[in-house]
């Protein structure tokens, strides 16, 4: 038994890093309502957004949002990017976790990466047109 113990020290030690960082968090009642969104299927292999009453009464209205930047480029600064409530480490996509919601920004100048949360405002608009774009953008965001 002895000679099995540094091992199982090493695995521990292993498994302790391996751990995805605990991230600020930065869920608030609009991230709460943003994620009230569903989806439906309407007829065989076709779904549709569903969007309660208080998210549709967000459209188009100036709101702020604290979050996380998921940039879609490689670069240091983005116009463009995802927003999310989780860092990029909680992405699955990315590192692990569930998908959280997510809105497609579009600044009016170019806002610097950082992995600390920063907050936003803009005008958050639901795209409900089915296409294959974002659901949720925040258009003319600026960094608070």
């Amino acid at each position: 038994m002895k000679k099995y113990m540094p091992v199982l020290l090493v695995l521990i030690s292993i498994t302790t890093f391996a751990q995805v960082a605990v991230h600020t968090e930065t869920r608030t009642s609009t991230w709460n309502l943003i994620g009230l969104k569903y989806d439906k299927q309407v007829k065989p292999l076709v779904w549709q957004a569903v969007f309660p009453p208080a998210l549709k009464a967000m459209h188009n209205k100036v709101i702020q949002l604290p979050g996380y930047i998921i940039p879609t480029k490689v670069g240091n600064s983005f116009k463009e990017f995802m927003f999310s409530m989780v860092p990029v480490a909680s992405c699955p996509y990315c590192g692990t976790g569930d998908i959280p919601s997510m809105i497609e920004v579009k600044a009016l100048k170019p806002i610097n990466w950082t992995d600390a949360p920063i907050t936003l405002q803009g005008k958050f608009i639901i795209n409900d047109s089915g296409d294959s774009r974002s659901t949720f953008f925040l258009l003319d965001a600026v960094k608070k």
